[in-house]
């Protein structure tokens, strides 16, 4: 007996755990970790808002309720983007 998929995954972007010190976002198969200390943007915001993300554009991930958008490359990539958020 073989099984067919269900469907198509819809979902390219998922926030899949937050923490205390940072949250993990799955994008199209990869999982990544946000420090709080490199993105506060999302540290204090309600978990109703981090989870509303979407990428807007192929590598551009969107907060829209926080108004926060962050390039995937910067996820992957760090090193490539030394400058760090004030609060």
């Amino acid at each position: 007996m073989s099984s067919e998929p269900l469907g198509q995954d819809i979902s390219e972007v998922e926030v899949t755990n937050v923490g205390t010190h940072g949250l993990w976002v799955l994008v199209r198969g990869n999982e990544h970790f946000m420090p709080y200390d490199e993105f506060p943007w999302v540290k204090d915001a309600p978990v109703g808002q981090v989870v509303n993300v979407i990428e807007e554009h192929e590598g551009q991930l969107r907060w829209p309720d926080l108004d926060v958008d962050i390039g995937v490359d910067t996820l992957e990539h760090p090193e490539r983007f030394p400058l760090k958020a004030k609060t």
